[in-house]
């Protein structure tokens, strides 16, 4: 099943890269969890909206002078698919999960 999110491109495109990471970061977070407590609708749900998300951050980044970025958040993106699909999870989540933590923790003690 498809979720329509209906990001908005222009709010999306005002928050940093770091914002925009740790955004996605929650999403992964979410489906983590739902994934470990076997809520797999909750799971199908934080990983569509996190792949909309990785979208709206690739859509951002094309054609900018900060396109060097795109690179790390669709690598980022393959990480994350790679958990549920490729049968890491157990020895990748955590890593995971810390890796778009420090870019949450980046935007906020740069606010």
């Amino acid at each position: 099943m498809k979720y329509d999110f209906g990001i908005e491109r222009e709010k999306w495109a005002a928050l940093s890269f770091e914002e925009q990471m740790g955004n996605i970061g929650s999403e992964v977070g979410r489906a983590i969890i739902a994934h470990r407590k076997g809520m797999r609708t909750r799971e199908d749900r934080a990983i569509d909206r996190a792949l909309d998300l990785f979208a709206a951050e690739a859509d951002v980044l094309v054609g900018t002078p900060f396109a060097y970025r795109l690179k790390e958040a669709l690598r980022a993106r393959d990480e994350f698919l790679r958990l549920f699909f490729d049968g890491t999870f157990e020895k990748d989540a955590d890593r995971i999960e810390r890796y778009f933590m420090w870019f949450a923790f980046i935007a906020r003690t740069a606010a």
